[in-house]
């Protein structure tokens, strides 16, 4: 089963541009499991009081399972998805270079409609 790994902005995707985030994964990887680092839920937590969809997307976080780990999120997201030969699921364009670099696949938004998958 593929591993799925989640960034902050992955998971406010949902409340920012109305993706079905599942729905799309499932499009895209067929059968899979959702993975969220724990410093990603702290940068979910850390953000609730200045963007709005936080709260939701925190909600949204627990239904998952969470992959304990030290660090910061980004780093948290690299190191799991290199050792569980995992996607990443993220808009952040810094991480998704250094994703591309480490040549880990990466699945981000496109025309703030879809899902796409790249380098799998």
């Amino acid at each position: 089963m593929q591993a799925v790994i989640l960034d902050a902005n992955a998971l406010l995707m949902p409340f920012q541009f109305r993706i079905n985030l599942e729905a799309e994964l499932r499009r895209l990887l067929g059968d899979h499991e959702i993975l969220v680092p724990s410093p990603v839920i702290e940068e979910l937590r850390g953000l609730t009081r200045s963007v709005p969809e936080a709260r939701p997307a925190l909600r949204l976080a627990q239904r998952f399972r969470v992959l304990e780990a030290p660090g910061g999120a980004d780093d948290a997201i690299q190191a799991a998805a290199s050792r569980l030969k995992g996607v990443v699921v993220t808009n952040d364009a810094a991480l998704l270079r250094e994703l591309k670099e480490a040549n880990i696949p990466r699945v981000f938004l496109r025309s703030r409609s879809h899902l796409v998958l790249e380098g799998l």
